[in-house]
């Protein structure tokens, strides 16, 4: 039975929660108000609409933001899509843009204007140039304020994973885009790779009946990543030293929030966390650097397995997992269940079918394919073979110049940015609280009921 404090909770509002000042910076959510409501004065619920397509043979004006590893690697992928002018750079580092605007200039197209005096030159780059997107590939904590810099100066906004660091900052991407008018896309190119999009496409096709069950998750040893200089200035791992939750829960969730029509007639209603110890990074660095090295003295937050549990609205449940402090191989732990059978990516791609597959067996997968493979793959499949992460970043890149090009509705849009990128926070919390039982936001204030599911595009 729920107390007089659990109702108190519970009524309690977004405006509420944010006054108390209990998600500012980087630190863990601790503060004890409800998550579910919002505020009178927000705007209406569901405002948000797409903007009409770009005037006709105009390419889409791109500036970008954080031109590290991925950075450039967007950038690799949008000289090769048409329609696409890289018209400005921005990083902190000089070196970085100049080296940029040459592969621009190689690339056929004029030179690009640099902006580099410092973190907040993104704002001058927004605020002066005429642009139709700005796309950003900066250590986390950036990922927000540029976004709100795009849409505030009339740029829609792409922002790589995840997309926001707290709950404060997802409404505000909400908020922002929904006043503004303005696109705010978050790259999640784990809902491009093939065998999840040939998954979403079995899915709607009825193969595996009504969805009852999804794992997922980001299992991937970044133990040397973080200890080194792999990430500048080594911000990964300070997030890793302060913050103790599901960091990075996009890569798994995605997919599954696809296939279960999150945000489109299906909404995530509860969350649990609870974390491991923490021992991988310690272990490590003293292994690499000594014991007696500052690496290896260092407390880590960060419990080495995360584990977050989702009820939806629609009684279907999701196991998400976040590892990258264990020696391990790679996995996103893929698995989706229903009525009529099961599918599973890691660490083989298998599936079994009621009526279809031998006995209890599981059968290979790539049985599957010909027949269900998603129709923008057999498009694409050749144009996108060579580029990043088996061809995915170029197809996620592909496409949202496309719907920018075209007028359509992105693949993904601000709501799903910021519920899928809220699990971080929300898991925060429900760990700092013994693994308490969270309400989830709703970021589209009830229009979740009405929208419709992601459909199986062609191009």
């Amino acid at each position: 039975m729920k107390n007089k404090h659990d109702e108190q909770e519970h009524r309690t509002t977004r405006r509420d929660f944010l006054r108390a000042g209990s998600i500012a910076g980087l630190g863990v959510a601790l503060g004890s108000l409800s998550l579910s409501g919002c505020a009178s004065s927000q705007p209406q619920r569901g405002t948000f609409l797409a903007p009409g397509a770009l005037p006709a043979g105009r390419p889409v004006r791109v500036g970008f933001v954080g031109v590290g590893n991925m950075g450039s690697a967007h950038v690799g992928n949008l000289l090769n899509i048409e329609g696409v002018q890289l018209c400005a750079i921005c990083d902190i580092v000089e070196a970085k843009v100049a080296r940029v605007q040459k592969l621009v200039e190689d690339a056929g197209q004029p030179r690009p204007k640099g902006y580099s005096r410092g973190t907040l030159d993104f704002k001058r780059m927004c605020a002066e140039e005429e642009l139709d997107l700005v796309y950003t590939a900066t250590p986390w904590e950036w990922h927000t304020p540029v976004c709100v810099a795009a849409m505030q100066n009339g740029k829609h906004a792409a922002t790589e994973v995840p997309a926001a660091v707290t709950l404060e900052e997802c409404w505000e991407l909400v908020e922002t885009a929904e006043k503004q008018h303005r696109h705010c896309v978050m790259m999640e190119n784990c809902c491009y790779d093939r065998t999840e999009m040939l998954i979403l496409n079995m899915v709607r096709q009825g193969v595996l009946g009504e969805l009852i069950h999804a794992e997922c998750g980001y299992l991937h040893d970044l133990r040397r990543h973080k200890l080194t200089n792999v990430y500048e200035g080594q911000w990964r791992l300070k997030h890793s030293i302060e913050r103790n939750g599901d960091l990075y829960p996009t890569h798994g969730i995605g997919p599954v929030a696809q296939c279960m029509n999150i945000n489109r007639g299906n909404q995530f209603e509860t969350l649990v966390s609870m974390s491991s110890k923490s021992r991988g990074l310690q272990l490590y660095a003293s292994d690499q650097f000594g014991a007696d090295s500052p690496l290896a003295r260092q407390e880590y937050a960060l419990g080495d397995v995360v584990i977050t549990l989702i009820r939806t609205v629609n009684g279907e449940t999701i196991v998400i997992t976040h590892d990258t402090d264990s020696p391990r191989p790679y996995s996103r732990n893929i698995l989706v269940q229903g009525t009529k059978g099961i599918i599973r990516k890691y660490p083989e791609e298998l599936i079994h079918i009621q009526g279809r597959s031998a006995g209890h067996d599981w059968e290979p997968l790539d049985a599957y394919r010909e027949q269900y493979d998603h129709p923008i793959w057999k498009a694409l499949a050749d144009k996108s073979r060579g580029f990043g992460h088996g061809g995915m970043d170029y197809i996620e890149d592909y496409r949202l110049v496309q719907s920018l090009r075209e007028g359509t509705p992105t693949d993904m849009d601000v709501y799903d940015a910021a519920a899928w990128s809220a699990i971080s926070a929300l898991s925060e919390r429900s760990i700092a609280r013994r693994s308490r039982s969270l309400d989830f936001p709703d970021f589209t204030r009830g229009a979740w009921k009405d929208r419709e599911p992601l459909g199986i595009i062609s191009i």
